[in-house]
């Protein structure tokens, strides 16, 4: 995309999903995704990054903790790529998560799902 004479890439590199408490949230991805989870502190803020052991193109995805870190179904949805929507829908609810969009063909064999994760945030999946 082309904006006055500066070029925009609009392409996600890095998303934030809030957490109250790091270590539930930390149980729960790593079940849900089985990533691995390296901890670190970023601006001062404990924080999760999930490593993906692929070599595809995405955005790093971070569980973050701290004041301005507000769980929320509204807003913003984020969806993560994974192989079988329904394997990881049933693995959430194993979790503790919750079905908020049920797994659905949406067009030509775009399978989606929405969850609430164990924050109460809302995290959308794809096979695509």
């Amino acid at each position: 995309m082309v904006v006055g004479m500066t070029r925009v890439h609009v392409r996600a590199t890095y998303v934030e999903i809030p957490a109250e408490d790091l270590e539930r949230a930390e149980r729960f991805y790593r079940g849900l995704f089985g990533a691995s989870v390296r901890r670190t502190v970023v601006d001062g803020r404990q924080c999760c990054i999930l490593d993906d052991d692929s070599d595809a193109a995405g955005a790093v995805i971070a569980l973050m903790q701290g004041e301005s870190y507000v769980p929320s179904v509204d807003g913003t949805r984020v969806y993560v790529s994974v192989d079988d929507v329904e394997a990881v829908v049933a693995r959430a609810q194993k979790l503790g998560g919750s079905i908020l969009y049920p797994v659905t063909e949406v067009v030509d064999g775009l399978i989606v799902a929405e969850l609430a994760d164990s924050e109460g945030n809302r995290i959308a999946l794809s096979n695509q």
